[in-house]
């Protein structure tokens, strides 16, 4: 039996060793439709350009199978763009859109899950009586209708804060949420949405106990399958690692899951994994939905694999090859684990970042240990695409233990252990 194509939009490296670990992998070989450095850390989107490449590529090795990305935008639009192209599973452009599309995402959810999003209106950062015309009363959030990893994303105490973050959304809306809409315009998609002049959005504060739900849609059923807990940074908005399993109660997992299920219902995605970020309120006892995501989290592949035995790349793969998922187990080697983010909160330039030989001799020590470096000797800070507004992530620290006495231990153990060396700029607040 001839081996499946599968093209992956972003393949890297460390995904890649991943998807090879999955049972579904055995009869599978992968391309990369796009590799990461064509789509991360560049100048700008030229999404029609990707997609032509992506066309191409396929086209000269003659036989596609499936096709996925556990990265986010651009490799979740074009997703479903190469999919109806070549007859594939996939969900539809439309229902990914809506999960991405800030604003439209929040009018399909208040359809079904009305109490369990936030108060949100559209708003135009160009226009100077912008404030006024919310009426919303602060603090709130303010954020493209297109984004990743927090990037534009503001909260907001007062008028005067409001105006001089405008300045910054101003001077980099178009990175993302331009090409974003630009592309999407010529499939004739919801003309409201994209044609609508505001390209940012305002939300009421969301708080509590902030996690992030995975699942997927194979055909019409909706299956959440596991919740990693978001930790972030003391008196920050940053996050500070990613733990799984969830410490909340299985009830509340459940009443998560059943929002879940009307949400992707209402939006229509269709043979697609999904992740669903979420704020558990123990004073209102209410849960209530931040982000839908059409797509696995690869921030999360790992710490499925440590305690799984597999990670959730095979949710994706098998998705992708038209089949319904079979059910993670619990064959991992570590009863917990994480995925810690190395954050610096002043910007300056890298003078020394770890090497190879420090990592090779912590993984020595540290069972399990994985690290992906995002920086490297001589670089400046502001160099870094799409980082939150309030950080920059030097490093993703990967680390498994019988309990999160354990996790922290291992984490801190790494870190003494990695010599980043920073000049930071004048007037820095250094963390």
């Amino acid at each position: 039996m001839s081996r499946k194509q599968v093209f992956i939009i972003g393949l890297d490296p460390f995904n890649l060793e991943k998807l090879k670990k999955t049972p579904e992998a055995s009869d599978c070989e992968f391309h990369p439709a796009l590799t990461v450095d064509e789509m991360r850390e560049v100048e700008e989107f030229d999404l029609r350009t990707l997609r032509d490449l992506c066309f191409q590529r396929i086209d000269a090795h003659g036989r596609i199978d499936a096709v996925a990305s556990y990265y986010d935008f651009p490799g979740t639009i074009l997703t479903p763009i190469i999919a109806q192209r070549y007859g594939l599973p996939g969900p539809s452009l439309e229902s990914v859109v809506k999960c991405e599309h800030k604003y439209w995402s929040r009018l399909e959810q208040q359809k079904v899950i009305g109490d369990h999003i936030p108060q949100f209106k559209a708003f135009d950062p160009f226009d100077e009586h912008a404030y006024r015309a919310l009426d919303m009363i602060p603090p709130f959030w303010i954020k493209p209708i297109k984004s990743f990893r927090s990037f534009l994303a503001y909260r907001i105490s007062s008028e005067p804060q409001f105006y001089e973050c405008l300045t910054e959304v101003q001077e980099h809306i178009d990175y993302i949420s331009r090409p974003f809409v630009d592309f999407i315009q010529e499939y004739e998609l919801a003309a409201e949405f994209m044609e609508m002049k505001e390209s940012c959005i305002a939300e009421s504060l969301l708080s509590g106990h902030q996690c992030t739900l995975e699942g997927y849609a194979y055909e019409d059923q909706v299956v959440a399958y596991g919740v990693v807990d978001s930790v972030r940074e003391e008196n920050s908005s940053s996050f500070a690692r990613y733990e799984y399993p969830s410490v909340l109660p299985q009830e509340i997992q459940f009443r998560m899951a059943d929002v879940t299920r009307r949400v992707i219902q209402q939006i229509g995605l269709r043979n697609s994994p999904f992740n669903i970020e979420y704020f558990y309120n123990s004073t209102a006892d209410e849960v209530y939905l931040l982000e839908i995501n059409p797509r696995i989290s690869q921030a999360h592949t790992d710490i499925f694999e440590k305690v799984h035995g597999v990670s959730h790349h095979s949710v994706m793969l098998s998705l992708a090859l038209g089949r319904k998922p079979k059910p993670l187990e619990y064959r991992g080697t570590f009863n917990r684990a994480a995925n810690c983010m190395l954050r610096t909160f002043g910007s300056g330039k890298v003078v020394k970042a770890p090497k190879t030989d420090e990592v090779r001799i912590l993984k020595k020590f540290i069972p399990g240990l994985e690290v992906k470096m995002y920086v490297r000797d001589g670089m400046h800070l502001s160099e870094l695409k799409g980082q939150d507004s309030y950080s920059f992530e030097l490093a993703n620290i990967f680390v498994g233990g019988r309990d999160q006495k354990e996790l922290l231990e291992r984490y801190n153990q790494c870190v003494e252990g990695l010599s980043f060396e920073i000049e930071y700029d004048e007037g820095e607040r250094l963390h």
